[in-house]
């Protein structure tokens, strides 16, 4: 793993259930992403920022992660006042790896900035 590799390039790299990921600032727009290809990080980006936005519309105050079930998949989102990490992971993924692969991978992304 390179030390210059991205936020979302090191979350896939390290997480080993984590098939992509995207960096989002707070009004949802894609920031970084682990794929090549754009089109599809910025839909997955969308997505991520939806499902921020339904979670607090759903909830009495904001949460720091999201976990979301899909028939062929898990969406999973941390985030903090400046920002979202998501990423997409296999079905039979552990929830708990996974978050805590993205809240530290999002902790050192925020040390380094």
């Amino acid at each position: 793993m390179s030390s210059s590799a991205s936020a979302p390039q090191r979350l896939v790299q390290t997480s080993p259930d984590v098939r992509a990921a995207v960096l989002v600032d707070a009004a949802g727009a894609l920031l970084d992403c682990s794929d090549a290809d754009r089109d599809r990080s910025r839909r997955l980006a969308e997505l991520a920022h939806g499902l921020v936005e339904a979670a607090d519309a759903a909830a009495s105050e904001p949460t720091e992660q999201i976990e979301a079930q899909a028939a062929d998949g898990m969406v999973f989102v941390m985030r903090d006042s400046r920002g979202a990490l998501a990423c997409v992971a296999r079905r039979l993924a552990l929830p708990a790896l996974v978050l805590y692969d993205l809240r530290e991978t999002l902790r050192a992304e925020r040390a380094m900035a």
